[in-house]
């Protein structure tokens, strides 16, 4: 370029001069503070916001005992179902006659007829067949490895552990055998409400002319929850069936321990959350409206067969909002999130997804994914070949696939033309767009085509056996979690609610666990307060949210417990008759509801080699305890979140014990 004039040669030399002078002096600074350059983590500048929000690591402690620690008031509870009674003694070898029984529901239902059955037995002084599970049956195309009840439990345990309570066999004698496959044996469908007068007066008679009967059971239940006092070791008969008779079997049981540990594996608590949306419970509360599109059909098709089989004496059409104020359907898993939230858990917190169903899917669970990012399930710690090994070989069947009508021919096109009316005509439809396959042979695919719900295929009654499964690895995790949090319990059907029984093992095993007993009801009023600001509540709202789950967690929430939950089923209150209560701490009144039964306290005193174990216990426990500031080390162990893993290997995760916390029977506490 020709520079025309002194003037701008001096100014284009200047500038070059300090573009020079200005990249030197970058370089040299670049090069003498290298060393001095911190390299950016995520995970600290996670930290740093973090501990700006909850404030010194004192204050972060002093959070984490409250959203995880033990509730106080309720250690002295100890689990205690030994027989109390000299009037209960061994069974007679010289039973009154054989009971079979065929038990049909879920997991719950399940369960909870197991106990009564065994108490019924008990009562009657008969001798127990093993129960047929109808969800496992070998017709529903279970693995043929296994009979209906050890396809859940283990038969031997279950034998063992209560030889001292009645004599149960796998089958009937052989002689007998062909009389039941010929109908000779009456045969009842006790009620869950049959009182024990039912049994002796209308049973028993006939039970000693037959000498076998046989029991359907389809309520989850053959026995009343409320039982005479006479009668307590009745009801610590069903503690001991249902907390330590019936173990799962050794396969579920080593990897439900192995979810366990992995969980326990990131160093931090975590938390057990069950949704309890079923269709079957939805659609007896008439919560369709809380949904939306097709599953709102569904819940309706549902209520309407209920209503046609008398199981709801209501409207097909019922407002769901006004039930769900009513505290009669379930807490959504985005309300549930934000619940947690307010009670100061973390985004990072751990929460363990439990059901094998959710209804709604994934969809009604992004809400709640979204505020906590480690949500997980059994799928995300067990990996296919986990899985597919705990059901077992199973022999292939079609895949259920959605099939198209049949097309029309030629001919049946012309006759419809020719009966279609008088002419002229109006131009024939536009052709339908494609149909989908993943629009088709979905589980409610039929919903589009017809108005009757078609009969469940082959491959849908084996998915109903393994949910079974499902089903008992959630109830393990849910029970060892350092907290669990009901999305639908007490929902007042009189049928076994999964999380019922989960909150029930906890009371009886570690009173003092975190278990949340929300009261539904109170908690829809919360949400209409702040329903438009729901994910940016004020601060009186979130106290108040705190104040009452803290509540429920203590006596308060035991007390309501026992007054909605009990009456219905036993086995999610078995206090006071399976407890006992430390002497050293101090005697609450006792509580009674308004028909004299008591709702609180009135537990006996606890035998004296329990109560030097149990000082012991807390004695090696404090001894053992680490500085908790220490723990704080370890906080980055939470920016690592489960993924599920297909490859059939093994995770490596820290190896952590695994233990229930109960006593057994033989008069000394467990090793």
């Amino acid at each position: 370029m020709i520079i025309k004039s002194k003037k701008t040669k001096w100014v284009t030399l200047s500038l070059l001069t300090l573009s020079v002078v200005s990249l030197l002096a970058h370089l040299s600074v670049t090069k003498f503070s290298t060393v001095n350059l911190v390299q950016y983590s995520a995970m600290n500048a996670w930290r740093h916001d973090f501990a700006n929000v909850l404030g010194t690591p004192t204050q972060i402690i002093k959070n984490k005992k409250k959203i995880w620690g033990l509730v106080q008031s309720l250690k002295p509870l100890q689990p205690y179902a030994n027989p109390r009674s000299s009037s209960y003694p061994v069974p007679n070898e010289q039973s009154n006659g054989f009971i079979y029984a065929k038990i049909f529901g879920g997991f719950a239902q399940i369960r909870s007829s197991i106990c009564d059955l065994v108490t019924i037995s008990r009562l009657l002084n008969a001798t127990l067949v093993i129960p047929e599970i109808q969800e496992s049956t070998r017709s529903k195309g279970i693995s043929y490895k296994f009979k209906s009840f050890s396809y859940l439990y283990d038969e031997e345990e279950f034998i063992a552990s209560l030889k001292n309570d009645l004599i149960i066999v796998k089958s009937l004698p052989d002689n007998l055998k062909a009389g039941r496959k010929r109908n000779e044996f009456p045969n009842f469908r006790p009620k869950s409400s049959a009182s024990p007068n039912y049994y002796i007066e209308e049973i028993l008679p006939k039970l000693k002319k037959a000498h076998v009967i046989g029991l359907v059971l389809t309520d989850g239940g053959c026995l009343q929850s409320i039982l005479p006092p006479s009668m307590a070791e009745f009801q610590r008969l069903r503690c001991r069936v249902a907390f330590h008779a019936l173990q799962f079997r050794s396969d579920i049981q080593i990897l439900g321990r192995q979810m366990v540990e992995r969980l326990r594996g990131w160093g931090q608590p975590f938390l057990a959350f069950h949704p309890g949306l079923l269709r079957d419970t939805l659609a007896y509360h008439g919560c369709a409206e809380l949904f939306q599109d097709v599953h709102t059909e569904l819940i309706q098709y549902r209520r309407a067969q209920m209503i046609k089989r008398g199981i709801v004496n209501e409207e097909l059409r019922v407002d769901s909002h006004l039930r769900r104020e009513n505290g009669s359907c379930p807490l959504m898993p985005e309300e549930v999130g934000v619940l947690l939230r307010a009670m100061g858990y973390p985004p990072k917190t751990i929460i363990y997804l439990a059901g094998s169903e959710t209804f709604g899917g994934q969809r009604v669970l992004i809400p709640l994914h979204g505020m906590f990012a480690n949500l997980v399930d059994r799928t995300s710690l067990c990996s296919k070949k986990e899985l597919s090994d705990l059901i077992g070989p199973e022999t292939p069947l079609p895949l259920n696939l959605f099939q198209m009508p049949p097309a029309k021919s030629e001919k049946q096109l012309k006759e419809e033309w020719k009966k279609a009316g008088p002419r002229p005509r109006p131009l024939p439809p536009p052709p339908d767009r494609p149909i989908y396959r993943h629009e088709k042979e979905g589980w409610y695919g039929w919903i589009t085509e017809t108005d009757t719900e078609p009969d469940p295929s082959p491959m849908d009654l084996r998915l109903q056996a393994h949910r079974l499964l499902w089903d008992a690895l959630d109830y393990m995790v849910s029970v060892e979690a350092d907290a669990f949090f009901p999305g639908f319990n007490n929902d007042g059907s009189g049928l076994p609610d999964f999380s019922s029984l989960v909150m029930g093992q906890r009371l009886y095993e570690t009173a003092s666990s975190r278990t949340y007993r929300p009261d539904r009801k109170v908690l829809a009023e919360l949400f209409n307060i702040t329903r438009d600001n729901m994910y940016h509540p004020k601060h009186n709202w979130t106290r108040l949210v705190q104040e009452h789950l803290n509540k429920s967690l203590g006596e308060e929430g035991l007390i309501r417990q026992s007054s909605l939950s009990k009456p219905t089923l036993f086995l999610s209150h078995p206090l006071p008759e399976c407890s006992c209560r430390i002497s050293s701490a101090e005697v609450p009144t006792h509580v009674k509801g308004s028909d004299g039964r008591i709702l609180y306290g009135g537990e006996d005193e606890c035998p004296k080699w329990m109560r030097e174990k149990t000082v012991s216990l807390e004695s090696a426990e404090e001894g053992g305890k680490l500085d908790e500031s220490e723990s704080l080390e370890n906080e980055d162990d939470l920016d690592k979140q489960p993924e599920s893993y297909e490859s059939g290997g093994k995770i490596n995760f820290p190896a952590i014990s695994f233990g229930y916390k109960f006593w057994r029977f033989n008069g000394s506490p467990a090793t």
